[in-house]
This record gives structure tokens, C-alpha cells and sequence, in this order.
């Protein structure tokens, strides 16, 4: 979606009139630590819908609202908690068991977030709905190789949702651009392979255990973001008609300790966007969320702000959206 300008005026006009009212975000409770870097991992008898439930409470509670206000329940996860159900209607089992709320999952992985956004706002803008419970959150733990040290100590199990509304007649808050790509060619750099209807769980053997366990191919997943992002990102600003220094806050999916290289390669300068890896690690789905509610919950993104949420996610999938907090 590009940009409109007003006649006769430098000023842009946004796209969607929809807001984050509230936002919340949630920890698992077992703590760990890696070469200086905090991870979280559930302890036992914990699960994701604790967390979704805890973080969903809080983003609910910050928006002034209950479940009874809700439109739509949205999981946009990564992982499914079963193979079926969809995700949403756990989550609606859990929150608002004997509601006709409309529960839906929306996943491209660790961006899925930012896709549940570009969706929903396009349905918040058509009239469809006027509020939507966004839930993201993953457990990693639960499929990480302890024989990949590259990944088993990167990923937490963490939560964070977001309530998103139609913006007040007057309001500056909204989403003036949104893309997404996906580059297959990356589509088995960062994989679990059982599990699926391609190698389901009944398949399973010791020779190919490791098949079920999360692979990543971490120096060639940067080699396609090299080659792929920069161009992608100067697209996206030249279409959206927005130079970097007009951008209050970045917030990129936090993927791995390689941020600080690729983010000024994409033009962003150390100290222009978060990077919370060494506190929380790569969250999955969770990731960009939670670090945007921890950002505004610290003052550091204002009403008015214009912020930038991008990530790759698998795929190789990546997504730019700018938004006017």
C-alpha cells in the first residue's frame, strides 16, 4: 500500500485508522543464563496458554476493556499448541468460553504479528470489526536441539498481545504502509521438519529424531538477508516516502546476536532501534511485540510516534510496516 499525499499540502495521510489501545506481555518463569545473555523457559507446570492468557489480561486491562468488547481473538503464533484446534480457539476455550467471539490464527512464523496487523487493520477499516485480541507467543524450549548451541541458548518462551481498535475521528494513530516478500529459496535454512503431514509425529525413530528438533542454518540465513534486505528495505521507504530520520523508534524482530551487523547494513544506526536480545532472546513470534510494549511501557515510543516494525521470519518471509503509534 503506498502513501497518499494530501493536494497542495506536505503532509501524509494515513492509511488505516486503527490504534494499539493496549498492549501487555508475559515471561515464562524458569530463568536462565548463556555467555552473559537472560533467557526464559517455562518451568514445570507452565504452559503458552498461561503466558497468552497472562499478557492478553494486561493488554485488555491497559485498553480499559474485557472480553466482552472483543471482535475477534487473533493468534498470531508460530507453533501450533495442537494440531488442531487452531490456536485462537484454545485461546478461546480459556477466555471467553460461551462468547460467539470469531477466534483465527494468522502465522508467518516470528513475523506473524506484523501480518496479523496488516490483516486485521484491513478488516477494522472495511467494518468488519471494531476490536481485535492479537495474542503471539511461542515455546521455543520445547523443540530446541541441546546439541545446537547456536539455537538452544537464543530462544525464550514469552508472550505479548495487543488490542487493536479503530482510531478516533481526529486521531494521528495508524498505518500508513505495510509489505511483506517471502524467498523460498531460505525456506529450509530455519525448519522443523516433523511433526507435519510431510514427516507426522507417528514417524518418528531415533534415526530421525533429529528431524523434530528446531534447525537452523544461522550463516546462511544472513547470507540471503545480505543479498535480500537492503533492497527490500529501500523500496519499502521509497514507496512509503519516508526517510529514516523522520522514524521515532524501529522495533526488529529480535532474531539472533547478529542484529547490531545487519541493522546498520539496512541503514539504521546503533541506538535508532531496539535490540533486547541479550535480555530476552529470540521470542519467535512474541519477539516484536513484546519488545514494542516493553518500548512504550518505558516511555520510549509516544503516542504520535512513527514507528517501524519489520523481521525475517521463516520462509525466508520478511515484513516492513510503518505505523503512527
Amino acid at each position: 500500500m503506498k502513501i497518499q499525499m494530501e493536494s497542495g499540502q506536505n503532509k501524509r495521510q494515513i492509511g488505516r485508522h486503527v490504534k494499539l489501545a493496549g498492549m501487555g506481555r508475559a515471561l515464562a518463569g524458569n530463568v536462565m543464563n548463556f555467555d552473559g545473555g537472560t533467557r526464559y523457559r517455562l518451568r514445570t507446570g507452565e504452559t503458552l496458554l498461561d503466558l497468552a492468557e497472562e499478557a492478553a489480561e494486561k493488554a485488555l486491562a491497559e485498553a480499559g476493556m474485557g472480553m466482552e468488547d472483543v471482535d475477534c481473538i487473533v493468534c498470531a503464533m508460530a507453533t501450533p499448541l495442537q494440531a488442531i484446534p487452531c490456536n485462537a480457539a484454545l485461546v478461546h476455550e480459556r477466555m471467553a468460553k460461551g462468547m460467539h467471539i470469531p477466534a483465527m490464527d494468522i502465522n508467518t512464523t516470528c513475523t506473524s504479528f506484523i501480518s496479523a496487523l496488516d490483516v486485521m487493520s484491513c478488516m477494522i477499516e472495511a467494518g468488519r470489526y471494531g476490536t481485535v485480541l492479537i495474542l503471539s507467543g511461542d515455546t521455543a524450549s520445547a523443540a530446541l536441539n541441546p546439541g545446537q548451541k547456536e539455537s538452544y541458548e537464543l530462544f525464550s518462551d514469552g508472550a505479548a498481545a495487543g488490542v487493536l481498535v479503530k482510531a478516533d475521528p481526529g486521531e494521528a494513530s495508524g498505518i500508513l504502509y505495510a509489505r511483506q516478500c517471502t524467498w523460498s529459496e531460505g525456506a529450509h535454512d530455519t525448519e522443523i521438519r516433523g511433526g507435519g503431514g510431510l514427516l507426522h509425529a507417528f514417524s518418528l525413530t531415533e534415526e530421525n529424531r533429529k528431524d523434530y528438533y528446531f534447525d537452523m542454518k544461522g550463516i546462511q540465513i544472513l547470507r540471503l538477508c545480505a543479498r535480500k534486505l537492503p533492497g527490500f528495505v529501500e523500496d519499502c521507504l521509497r514507496e512509503a516516502g519516508v526517510a529514516r530520520e523522520e522514524i521515532q523508534a524501529v522495533v526488529p524482530h529480535q532474531a539472533s546476536k547478529a542484529l547490531d551487523v545487519i541493522m546498520p547494513r539496512l541503514g539504521f544506526k546503533k541506538g535508532t532501534y531496539i535490540n533486547r536480545v541479550s535480555a530476552y532472546g529470540n521470542m519467535v513470534s512474541a519477539s516484536v511485540p513484546f519488545a514494542l510494549c516493553e518500548a512504550i511501557q518505558e516511555g520510549k515510543i509516544r503516542r504520535g510516534d512513527l514507528v517501524l516494525l519489520m523481521g525475517t521470519a521463516a520462509g525466508l518471509t520478511v515484513n516492513f510496516m510503518l505505523l503512527r503509534y
